[in-house]
């Protein structure tokens, strides 16, 4: 059986070029769907990934109780100077805790595509102490901005994605003019903002306190440690997280969204791949009706007919999942875009086309034409021998 497979399976593959028009509609097909599928996931990979590698394990975020994300959470002054002393928190060499209140506020800047459209960004004034919990974030060009002054210094991304923002502009926001002394780097959502000095934030944006405050850990209980201690103070009501819990919750929304988008979409299009897999296998065998009735006549069992159409089929199938993964990889990986966040500001990512999503890709690219090819390899197989000589 297993040579009759082989060598029925080669009769067919060696006939495919010609028959390259109904063949070719299966690998478009097939190649469609993949890339789709793929694309859609690799920005919903793309913008989870770059909001979790903003988050650290050993950093706390405290906002306001009920608050659920920092444009929504406000501390007076005196409640962040209470955080900053909770139990847990580590010690500086300086002998004082490595917190950082953080005010956030959000602007609005053109887009750098050339349709003068604006959008909303993040300005986030930061303690001293927000650069020592951020090791990762580096001034690429130019330099930090001065305490006291009114000065930005502006992530990469905001650079790719917004106009006016590069190194020695002056952005005028809310009546008021900020230079841009420096440009960073973090490789994380910090890149889609605009940081300046908190002091100068709060007086200019008439915030008083701040929108959150960070706290570095003292130590794998740290977390506890400042739970339980902001929970025992009665003048506080405040939620504690890690920072890496956070900023993966940020991205839940967006996620099932996308998700449930690639989800239907994908249906829809394997629906009609399925069909196109059908009509062109249903005519593959047609065409060979003749051939495959010689085949069975001299000895070829059922069996043998049936497998060579479902590899046939496979095949096709494979190829165009190899080229539609092929295609989501070239125009989409690495792609940088930006999308409104969990505070309707914009945070910038790149799409990431992951091995996984290729081989999710894959796997859909061959069921596909698993349930595509059965119904014609059935029905190759069961043909009878006087009917198919007869066929012209």
């Amino acid at each position: 059986m297993l040579n009759h497979t082989i060598a029925v399976t080669g009769i067919n593959v060696k006939s495919i070029p010609e028959r390259w028009a109904p063949s070719l509609v299966i690998v478009i097909g097939l190649a469609g769907v993949v890339a789709v599928f793929t694309a859609l996931l690799a920005m919903a990979t793309g913008f989870e990934k770059t909001l979790k590698a903003t988050g650290r394990a050993d950093v706390a975020i405290v906002l306001r109780g009920g608050s659920q994300a920092e444009l929504n959470s406000a501390f007076d002054l005196d409640s962040s100077a209470l955080i900053k002393q909770a139990q847990g928190v580590r010690v500086g060499a300086d002998g004082k805790p490595v917190a950082s209140a953080e005010i956030m506020v959000i602007a609005e800047l053109l887009r750098g595509d050339g349709t003068k459209d604006a959008s909303s960004i993040t300005v986030r004034g930061v303690d001293p102490e927000g650069f020592v919990m951020r090791p990762q974030l580096k001034v690429v060009e130019g330099r930090n901005f001065t305490p006291g002054l009114r000065e930005l210094i502006v992530g990469r991304g905001v650079t790719r994605q917004f106009a006016g923002v590069g190194l020695g502009k002056v952005i005028r926001m809310r009546g008021s003019d900020w230079t841009v002394v420096g440009i960073f780097e973090s490789a994380d959502a910090n890149e889609s903002e605009l940081w300046t000095d908190i002091n100068v934030a709060r007086n200019t944006f008439s915030r008083p306190g701040s929108s959150s405050v960070r706290l570095a850990l003292d130590g794998p209980d740290g977390l506890d440690k400042v739970k339980a201690s902001l929970s025992a103070d009665p003048r506080l009501t405040v939620d504690v997280m890690s920072e890496q819990d956070y900023f993966s919750s940020q991205t839940k929304q967006f996620r099932q969204t996308i998700g449930t988008v690639a989800g239907v979409v994908t249906i829809i299009m394997a629906l009609g791949a399925v069909f196109a897999a059908l009509n062109s296998m249903y005519a593959a065998v047609a065409t060979r009706s003749k051939e495959i009735a010689t085949l069975r006549a001299i000895g070829f069992g059922g069996g043998p007919v049936l497998l060579s159409v479902m590899i046939e089929a496979l095949l096709l199938a494979l190829v165009g999942g190899l080229l539609g993964a092929a295609i989501a990889y070239v125009l989409f990986n690495g792609l940088s875009v930006s999308t409104m966040g969990q505070s309707f500001t914009q945070v910038v990512f790149n799409f990431k086309v992951t091995p996984e999503l290729v081989a999710w890709g894959l796997t859909i690219s061959v069921v596909i034409g698993m349930v595509g090819g059965l119904l014609p390899a059935i029905r190759a197989a069961s043909l009878p021998v006087t009917t198919g000589l007869r066929e012209l």
